[in-house]
């Protein structure tokens, strides 16, 4: 049997950062910026770049700075290079939404949070600071890492606090396999009772830490999720 050859993404670098992009042939309504986990890299979710572009979105996948092709160790700038990003993003959609998974989906609800462009964040099993200190600290982190900044800016963050500040102007979908062996689940489930409205929380029985980064059903209901919680604030209603 005869598979269509998958879209292929336009590469390209900005300010050392490496990324993949995704642009449907009519104009999308919003964008999607993907932010891998700890030791991954942008090629791990091009399944899910496909799933948004089939949706009508474009995406974004990129490395990092201490993996894949991204240059230097992972630093404090980590923040910067997400909304350096959504910068890219917005060159080619009216509207950009972050999705990422573990230390990613950390990232992502930090960024959001500090990014009122952001209309969404979809967050699959986010590993907290003090998850992340203690993986530095114990040499988990298997991949370049400034370490001393890392570990000082890591204790200014919080993800709890980051998940809270959303509200009302960005929706937060939380996803979490109850057999998480990395990151409990609940993590996600304090961070959903923390988060004011909208807000969103799966959870699926089962499963590992990255299982649902890769299933069909929860990359395209994500999906669905993400473009609903963006027209609700185009309306400027409070819930998704």
């Amino acid at each position: 049997m005869k598979h269509p050859t998958p879209a292929a993404p336009a590469l390209a670098v900005r300010d050392g950062v490496a990324y993949a992009l995704w642009v449907p042939p009519d104009p999308p309504p919003a964008g999607v910026v993907i932010l891998h986990g700890a030791g991954s890299a942008k090629e791990n979710h091009f399944d899910f770049a496909r799933v948004a572009l089939a949706h009508g979105m474009a995406a974004l996948a990129f490395d990092a700075r201490g993996h894949g092709e991204s240059d230097g160790p992972f630093g404090p700038r980590a923040l910067d290079d997400v909304r350096a990003m959504c910068d890219v993003m917005l060159d080619h959609a009216p509207a950009v939404v972050l999705r990422g998974s573990s230390m990613g989906g950390f990232l992502a609800v930090l960024a959001a949070a500090r990014d009122p462009r952001v209309g969404a964040v979809a967050a699959i099993c986010p590993a907290p600071e003090d998850l992340l200190l203690r993986s530095l600290r114990a040499g988990r982190l298997e991949f370049p890492v400034d370490r001393d900044p890392v570990e000082m800016w890591l204790e200014t963050l919080s993800l709890r606090d980051a998940a809270a500040a959303l509200a009302p102007e960005t929706a937060l979908l939380l996803m979490h396999s109850e057999a998480d062996e990395q990151v409990p689940a609940a993590i996600s489930e304090e961070l959903y009772l923390l988060a004011g409205q909208p807000k969103r929380l799966l959870l699926l029985p089962g499963g590992h830490h990255r299982s649902l980064q890769h299933d069909g059903e929860i990359q395209a209901e994500s999906v669905r999720w993400m473009l609903r919680a963006l027209a609700v604030r185009g309306r400027g209603a409070d819930t998704a």
